[in-house]
């Protein structure tokens, strides 16, 4: 792919993941009283020249475009998780190499403080909610570390920050086999996502709830993921009733139990399955 065709791809991956009826989530079926499915469509095309600039821009230069290009469009943080973690992915695509995960762990290693200062500009740009405050290294202050270790000192509170630290393993472990598996087994590709979503959840505790309501309640959100997928997910009428009820059950009026960073997550298994195969990925 050229650099503008990986940047289709970012823009195709969000559009896709926010259209998909994930439960607890905007979708083409749900807004939120701060948080439209146009904000969500909006932001997606408003990546895509901080995408496309990954080809010679660094990680930390993208990533604050695309946080102000997007913030030139809409009033609310829509896209942070997900621009964190598609950036490195474009970047290490543009690498020499043939593995795109060996090349992203050469990216990730490679980070700078720079990059962990654009970082956390973007950051403070986009205003995310239930980031709290730590002692070392917080948003708040100017970073001396580079990005990489900056995220591990994060990774046990943000799933995002530790794909930094793994390689991307929730995401090449668990989101692209399971979304691999769902088009193989014939499901359409919004339902695959769901059922993609739904994976991620149940393995892995979203770590925006975990923030925002604690750890017990972030497990509870995965184990009613887990059941879900037990009725068959989005394979079955039973799994079909029991994804509307939990979609009702996280729908609080102060989203604490919008799973958001599994929806991050999510992008971005569909960013790299159209990175590992193309456009064609969309027709399977």
């Amino acid at each position: 792919m050229s650099p503008y065709q990986v940047a289709q791809a970012a823009q195709i991956a969000c559009l896709l993941e926010v259209s998909a009826p994930k439960p607890g989530n905007v979708s083409r079926y749900a807004d939120f009283e701060d948080a439209s499915l146009e904000d969500f469509l909006l932001s997606a095309i408003a990546i895509g020249p901080a995408v496309e600039m990954t080809a010679t821009a660094s990680v930390g230069q993208a990533v604050l475009r695309a946080v102000e290009d997007t913030r030139s469009l809409v009033n609310t943080n829509t896209n942070l998780g997900i621009v964190l973690l598609l950036v490195p992915l474009a970047k290490a695509y543009h690498q020499a190499g043939q593995d795109l995960r060996e090349k992203l762990r050469s990216v990730l290693g490679a980070l700078t403080v720079e990059d962990a200062r654009l970082v956390y500009t973007a950051i403070r740009t986009a205003r995310p909610g239930g980031l709290g405050k730590v002692g070392n290294e917080d948003i708040s202050q100017e970073p001396t570390i580079p990005l990489q270790q900056a995220m591990a000192l994060a990774r046990e509170r943000d799933a995002i920050a530790r794909e930094y630290c793994t390689g991307y393993a929730i995401t090449f472990e668990i989101g692209l086999p399971a979304l691999m598996a769902a088009r193989r087994s014939g499901v359409g590709l919004p339902d695959a996502i769901v059922q993609t979503f739904l994976t991620l959840l149940a393995q892995v505790p979203d770590t925006l709830i975990q923030r925002k309501r604690g750890a017990e309640i972030a497990q509870w959100v995965s184990e009613q993921a887990q059941r879900v997928l037990e009725l068959g997910g989005v394979t079955t009428e039973a799994g079909r009733k029991a994804i509307c009820q939990m979609d009702r059950d996280l729908r609080d009026p102060q989203h604490t139990l919008n799973p958001g960073t599994t929806a991050d997550l999510t992008a971005a298994t569909i960013f790299l399955a159209l990175l590992m195969e193309g456009f064609a990925f969309l027709y399977r």
